[in-house]
């Protein structure tokens, strides 16, 4: 066989792999199981970190204040240093509106070795609301209840992380807290459905959650003794207890990917973990133009390879084999005449093709983009580079104005 044939039958052998032996990471039916409610309902905290979020809020806050929930739970919205008045209007919001009470705190500029999001996430978990005056307690998870007179500090059972752009169905947390309890899970997580309005995000989106799966296969995620550990940062319900075990956001404090590493975290402790697509929780942050998507991707991509020139060399190459090679294949084996190369190429497409399809009608596109997948991933793969470029250059892992160093740098261990 000619070299190019070679190289088409290492592509086609990569997708036969990824077809049968990755998880199915594909398939798009894990979803969140279903479960009988329990006959008492657990209190909750959700905590919603914000910065700079004005433009999203009143998109997103409301839902989560009109969660239809039967037990005790609260919101709490960490105001990280915001310049837009976040927290002004998370209050304006809640004013009047009943349903889930609101407390916004602000814990100030994060310390040196903590990212921001992880700082206001600490805060929010170990926040107090006593009567009508609201304090901090970062290292305890308590709240105050009344009992015959007498007050007492008790813990909220779950807390449900959630990012300030992410809209909640009426009965979303009641269906995480019913599989959460259900499963005897300390972690449930569900990837919020993106937003795909603007062209860039139709092309680019869909392959941001398919390239997710492949990279951690949900359903290996699930199995305790798989060593996957993922979560989706938008929407965590984590057990209380299996935070306080873990150490959990101390134990991750300067992770810029900080939903993996807090399901790596809990998993290695012993916890049970369940991450799924999600039907009623969907983000509301809008990526219209290929700049937006191109810095959410870049800020973290080199971050997920371990800063590791080697790593970054072997993703380059496995990009180029699985997904570039096949159409590049095909043309090139036309052109030649050489068949088997042109007919390996266009097989290794095909199940290409065929894979991408249900996350496209996951989220209700054409089929037509499917095709389409290699000059996407091309377009990760610039990312990718252009996120250790940045790096290099001292302004990787930047986010609204903070850029954070690799954790050996920041005077702490690294990531777990």
């Amino acid at each position: 066989m000619s070299a190019l044939a070679w190289t088409a039958s290492a592509s086609l052998a990569a997708w036969l792999w990824l077809l049968l032996g990755q998880g199915f990471f594909w398939r798009t039916d894990v979803r969140l199981p279903p479960g009988r409610e329990p006959a008492v309902w657990p209190s909750v905290r959700i905590v919603v970190p914000a910065r700079d979020e004005a433009a999203v809020l009143p998109s997103s806050l409301p839902s989560l204040l009109a969660q239809d929930y039967p037990g005790r739970a609260e919101i709490v919205l960490v105001d990280d240093s915001s310049s837009d008045g976040t927290g002004r209007l998370a209050r304006e919001l809640a004013a009047g509106r009943g349903g889930l009470p609101l407390t916004v705190t602000t814990p100030g500029e994060p310390p040196a070795g903590w990212t921001g999001k992880l700082w206001a996430v600490r805060h929010g978990i170990g926040h107090a609301r006593v009567g009508d005056e609201d304090c901090a307690r970062d290292d305890t998870l308590h709240a105050r209840v009344e009992d015959e007179g007498e007050t007492a500090a008790v813990g909220p059972e779950f807390l449900l992380l959630t990012d300030a752009d992410i809209a909640h169905a009426p009965d979303s947390l009641r269906k995480l807290v019913t599989a959460a309890t259900g499963g005897a899970y300390d972690l449930v997580s569900l990837m919020a459905r993106l937003r795909v309005a603007s062209v860039w995000e139709r092309l680019v989106v869909p392959a941001f959650v398919y390239f997710f799966a492949q990279l951690y296969p949900f359903r290996r995620v699930h199995r305790p003794r798989a060593r996957t550990a993922a979560a989706a940062g938008g929407c965590v319900l984590l057990r209380a207890s299996a935070a306080t075990h873990a150490d959990v956001p101390a134990a991750i404090r300067q992770a810029v990917i900080d939903d993996v590493a807090l399901a790596r975290t809990v998993k290695r402790g012993g916890g049970r973990i369940w991450l799924g697509l999600a039907d009623g929780v969907d983000s509301v942050r809008p990526y219209p133009r290929l700049g937006d998507l191109w810095r959410m991707v870049s800020r973290s991509a080199y971050a997920q390879l371990r800063h590791n020139p080697l790593l970054l060399l072997g993703t380059v190459g496995g990009l180029l084999l699985v997904y570039v090679a096949p159409p590049v294949g095909l043309a090139a084996g036309v052109l030649s005449g050489d068949t088997v190369a042109a007919v390996v190429s266009g097989a290794a497409w095909l199940l290409m093709v065929l894979t991408y399809l249900p996350m496209l009608r996951y989220y209700r596109l054409s089929a037509g983009l499917a095709p389409l997948l290699p000059g996407t991933a091309v377009l990760y793969l610039l990312m990718t580079v252009d996120s250790a470029v940045q790096h290099y250059r001292g302004r990787g892992a930047a986010w609204k104005g903070r850029t954070y160093p690799r954790p050996e740098r920041a005077g702490a261990a690294p990531n777990p």
